[in-house]
C-alpha cells in the first residue's frame, strides 16, 4: 500500500521540486544511491526504492514529426513510438537525439524529469498511470524521484493519458 504523499519543501531543489512546491501539489521526494554500472535508470530506482516496476515512470523524449514530445511510461514497459505519434495526432516517431534532449529539457538523459524542462514539451503519460494513486518520475537528477498523483502530473505537464507503453 502507497504511503500518503508529503508536500516535501525545497529550498535549492531542483527545477522538478521547484515547480512542485510552487504548484501547491503533494509530493514525496525519494533519494537513492545511484550505481553508474547498473543498466536502468528506471529499474535502478524501482529496486532502490523498493517500490513497483509498474509504478516507477520514465521520461523519454521523442521526435514526432520534428516536434520533440515527452513520453512518461512504466520502467516495466517500453515506449510504442506509433502509439505516441498517433496520441499527439503526428505520423512518424522516433527516439530524439540524447543531446538534443538534455539541451531542450536542462536535464541529464537518466534524470530527464516530466517537470520543470527547460522548453515546455508536449507531453503523453501512459494510460496506466491512472490505476495507481501514485507514481514515481525522476525529480530532475539521477538518484532523485518523486512520488505524487498522477492527476497532478498530468496537470502540471498538460499531459495527454494515452496507451503509449508496450510490456
Amino acid at each position: 500500500m502507497a504511503k500518503k504523499p508529503k508536500k516535501q519543501q525545497q529550498s535549492g531543489g531542483t527545477p522538478a521540486t521547484v515547480a512542485l512546491t510552487a504548484a501547491g501539489v503533494d509530493f514525496t521526494v525519494h533519494a537513492y544511491d545511484h550505481d553508474p554500472s547498473h543498466p536502468s535508470y528506471g529499474e535502478e530506482a524501482a529496486e532502490a526504492m523498493g517500490v513497483s516496476p509498474d509504478r516507477v515512470f520514465k521520461t523519454l523524449v521523442a521526435d514526432v514529426d520534428g516536434t520533440l514530445t515527452v513520453a512518461v511510461v512504466p520502467v516495466a514497459g517500453s515506449l510504442d513510438l506509433k502509439a505516441l505519434a498517433s496520441a499527439v495526432g503526428g505520423k512518424r516517431a522516433a527516439m530524439a537525439d540524447p543531446t538534443l534532449a538534455e539541451r531542450t529539457t536542462g536535464y541529464v538523459r537518466g534524470g530527464i524529469s516530466p517537470l520543470g524542462q527547460r522548453k515546455k514539451l508536449p507531453t503523453v503519460l501512459d494510460a496506466s498511470a491512472s490505476t495507481h494513486p501514485t507514481i514515481c518520475v525522476s525529480a530532475g537528477r539521477r538518484g532523485l524521484e518523486v512520488e505524487l498523483s498522477p492527476t497532478d502530473l498530468a496537470g502540471l505537464t498538460g499531459a495527454v493519458l494515452s496507451e503509449i507503453a508496450r510490456a
